[in-house]
C-alpha cells in the first residue's frame, strides 16, 4: 500500500494524547513560573539562573542520557520518567502553599525536571520511528500532529490558563503540571511494546556515546540539523529570558496580557507545523528549513524594534510560524535517515549541542539586559539567528537531502558510518511529484 494512503497506528493516537495532556501542563507552567519568579526577584541574572538550570543536564548527561536509552526500553523510560515528574512538581507546589518558595529550590527543580525531559525526549524520538515501521511519509505526518498538538497545549490554550490559575494561588499552575505527567504516564504505560535494545555488553556506556556523538559530527547534513538549533538556542533562551520584563516594563503587558503574548507565539506555531509539509514539497526540504530560518530571525527583528503589544505579538506569531515548520521538518528528516540502534544517541547529542548553547544564552540575555537595555538581547539574538542562517544553509541543502534520502537502508540508515556524498543534481518535489516528508520543549 502507498505509504501516503497509510493510516497511522492505533498506538500513535494514545502517545499523541499523551504528549498532548503532557505539553498543557507544560504551558501552564511556560506561563506561570516566569511570573512565579518574579514575585521573588526583579533580577534579571536571578531570572537567567532559573531558565539556565532546566537546560544544564542536557550538558552533562546529554550524550549519556542517550546511550542510556538506547539499552533500556524505550516505552518504559518514557511512562517512568513522568511519573517521576509528577511526584517532583509536587515539592514546589508545597513550598508555595507554605509560603517558603525560592529562587534557588526553583532553579533545583528545573534541573531535575530536565533531566526527565532529556530522557523522556529521547526516548520518544526513538520509538516514534519503530511504531511508525520507519516511513518517511508517516513520520512527517506523525510529527506534524505531535508538533500541531504540542504547539496548541502548551502555546495556545495552556499560557493563559497559566496565567489564571496563578492567580488562584501559587500552588495551582504546578499540581496542574503534576497531573499532566501523571496522566501521560498511564497512556504512556498503555503502549504497545517497541524494539527490544540490541545488546551491546562488551561496549562500554561511553564508547557507545562516543559512537553516537562521532556519527553526527562526522555527517555534514546532519552536523547541520544539530548546529542550527543550537545556534539558535542561544538566541532563543536569550530573549525568553527577559521576555516578560520587555512585556512588562517596554510594552506595558500585565499577567494576562503576558499569557495572550505567548498565545500568539503559538498560533503562529500551529499554523507552522501546518504548512510544513506543503513548503517541503514546494521548496524541497533543505530550501525550506533555510527559509524557516531567515523568517525566525528577521521575526525576533522586530519583536525588538516592536513599539506595542500588538506588533510585538504579530512578530512572536511569525517566528512562531518558521519555528513550528522547522520542528516538524528536521526530526523527522534524522528519524528517517539514522539507524534504529543508534537512533537515541544521535537524538541526544543533538539536543546536547542544543540545550547546552540554552545555558550561554540565557546569562547572555540577563547580562546584556543589565549593561544596557532590556531591548538589546533581542536585537542581539536577531542577528545571530541570521548569521546562522548564511552559514548552515549549504550543510542542510535540497542535493544533500536526498542523497541521504536515497542511501537509507531497511533498519534506518547507512549501517553505522555516515556519508558525505558528493553532491548530485537534486530531484525536487514538484506540484504532482513524489512528497519527502520529515520533521524538541524544552528548549
Amino acid at each position: 500500500m502507498n505509504s501516503s494512503a497509510r493510516k497511522l497506528p492505533t498506538g500513535f493516537g494514545r502517545l499523541w494524547t499523551a504528549q498532548t495532556v503532557s505539553s498543557l501542563g507544560d504551558g501552564v507552567s511556560h506561563a506561570a513560573l516566569p511570573l512565579l519568579a518574579l514575585t521573588l526577584t526583579r533580577d534579571p541574572m536571578a531570572l537567567a539562573v532559573v531558565t539556565a538550570a532546566g537546560t544544564l543536564p542536557w550538558l552533562l548527561f546529554g550524550v549519556l542520557g542517550g546511550a542510556l536509552v538506547d539499552r533500556w526500553d524505550r516505552r518504559r523510560t518514557m511512562w517512568v520518567t513522568d511519573a517521576a515528574r509528577a511526584v517532583l512538581l509536587a515539592i514546589p507546589a508545597a513550598a508555595a502553599a507554605l509560603d517558603v518558595l525560592s529562587i534557588p529550590l526553583l532553579a533545583a527543580v528545573a534541573f531535575l525536571l530536565g533531566l526527565g525531559g532529556l530522557f523522556f525526549d529521547t526516548a520518544a524520538t526513538a520509538y516514534l520511528p519503530d511504531l511508525l515501521g520507519r516511513d518517511p511519509v508517516l513520520l512527517e505526518r506523525a510529527n506534524s500532529r505531535l508538533r500541531g498538538a504540542q504547539t496548541a497545549a502548551s502555546g495556545f490554550a495552556g499560557p493563559p490558563a497559566g496565567s489564571a490559575l496563578l492567580a488562584l494561588g501559587r500552588a495551582v499552575p504546578l499540581l496542574t503540571d503534576a497531573l499532566s505527567f501523571a496522566l501521560s504516564a498511564v497512556l504512556v504505560r498503555s503502549l504497545p511494546a517497541g524494539r527490544r535494545p540490541v545488546p551491546q555488553a562488551k561496549e562500554s556506556l561511553l564508547r557507545q556515546a562516543r559512537a553516537g556523538a562521532s556519527y553526527v559530527f562526522r555527517d555534514r547534513l546532519l552536523l547541520g540539523l544539530a548546529l542550527r538549533p543550537a545556534v539558535g538556542n542561544i538566541a532563543f533562551i536569550a530573549v525568553e529570558t527577559v521576555l516578560a520584563l520587555f512585556a512588562h516594563d517596554r510594552l506595558g503587558i500585565g499577567t494576562f496580557g503576558f499569557g495572550l503574548l505567548l498565545t500568539a507565539e503559538a498560533t503562529g506555531g500551529l499554523l507552522g507545523a501546518g504548512i510544513a509539509s506543503f513548503l517541503g514539497r514546494r521548496l524541497g526540504t533543505g530550501a525550506a528549513l533555510t527559509c524557516t530560518a531567515a523568517v525566525e530571525g528577521l521575526a525576533v527583528l522586530g519583536l525588538a524594534a516592536a513599539p506595542n503589544a500588538y506588533a510585538a505579538g504579530l512578530a512572536l506569531a511569525v517566528c512562531g510560524a518558521g519555528m513550528g515548520a522547522t520542528m516538524v521538518l528536521a526530526p523527522s528528516l534524522r528519524q528517517a535517515i539514522v539507524p534504529a540502534h543508534l537512533m537515541g544517541r544521535v537524538t541526544s547529542t543533538s539536543r546536547m549541542l542544543a540545550m547546552c548553547a540554552a545555558p550561554f544564552g540565557a546569562f547572555v540575555g540577563g547580562w546584556l539586559a543589565s549593561t544596557y537595555d532590556v531591548r538589546t538581547p533581542l536585537y542581539a539574538a536577531a542577528g545571530l539567528l541570521l548569521t546562522m542562517t548564511a552559514v548552515t544553509a549549504t550543510m542542510t541543502s535540497n542535493r544533500r537531502v536526498e542523497a541521504a534520502l536515497r542511501s537509507v537502508t531497511p533498519d534506518g540508515g547507512p549501517d553505522d558510518s555516515p556519508s558525505d556524498p558528493e553532491p548530485v543534481p537534486p530531484v525536487l518535489p514538484g506540484p504532482e511529484g513524489p512528497v519527502l516528508e520529515d520533521a524538541p520543549r524544552s528548549s
